[in-house]
């Protein structure tokens, strides 16, 4: 299990219903998002809030941490 925000950043993701494609290269997974219709990495090492409010953000989702 990932580290620093990850676990909130994977349990709003998979409450708007994204979900996990594939593991990406290092330590970066691949997921998808329905709201936005597009594939986004994801750092299993994700220690940035502002990068994790980026991710929700590619993900089309408004909430913020």
């Amino acid at each position: 299990m990932g580290s620093g925000f990850y676990p909130q950043v994977r349990e709003i993701l998979l409450h708007h219903g994204c979900v996990f494609r594939r593991q990406g290269k290092g330590s970066h997974e691949i997921w998808f998002s329905p709201i936005s219709n597009r594939a986004f990495p994801v750092a299993v090492s994700l220690n940035s809030r502002i990068l994790a409010n980026t991710i929700l953000k590619q993900a089309g989702i408004d909430q913020r941490l």
